[in-house]
């Protein structure tokens, strides 16, 4: 039986060289804090969000307008009993030009529905992929915290007009 790895994607219409800087551009969408060099081949980076969650990340694979992957080297998730759920586990970004648009697809190689944080990990995420890096993607901005709620409310708006 094939896993099923956590996987959403969104199309937009900047370049794939930009939707590729948009996203190593990790503290202008991640909600919470970063430490340490997101955008080059064998960077480490911690992300920190409050007490919950805390994870390392090292850069493995860092294809300008085409691909980004961070290979998970160290995680303590407060939320789940198995603390150490994301260890070993792969964040996969492969951005691709589809006729007038670019498609990101974000996948988080070794997360599955087996998994604890799976139910929890998949909302949060699409929160994450879907509105604070499309928003970022859109406006250049630095988006808000994804999880605070009264951040949601104020993108959910600004999508909205």
């Amino acid at each position: 039986m094939k896993t099923q790895d956590f996987t959403t994607s969104i199309t937009v219409d900047q370049s794939p060289e930009e939707v590729f800087n948009v996203v190593n551009n990790v503290r202008g969408w991640w909600s919470g804090e970063v430490t340490g060099n997101t955008a080059s081949l064998g960077a480490e980076f911690t992300y920190r969000y409050k007490n919950m969650h805390k994870s390392t990340q090292r850069v493995t694979e860092f294809i300008p307008g085409k691909k980004v992957v961070w290979h998970v080297t160290d995680a303590d998730l407060i939320f789940v009993e198995d603390k150490t759920e994301w260890i070993g586990t792969e964040i996969v970004f492969e951005i691709a030009r589809k006729k007038s648009e670019t498609e990101l697809i974000f996948t988080h190689v070794g997360l599955v529905p087996a998994f604890e944080c799976y139910d929890g990990y998949s909302g949060a995420s699409e929160m994450l992929v879907d509105g604070n890096l499309r928003n970022l993607i859109a406006t250049g901005k630095k988006q808000p915290d994804a999880f605070d709620p009264s951040s949601r409310i104020e993108a959910n708006a600004r999508r909205s007009s």
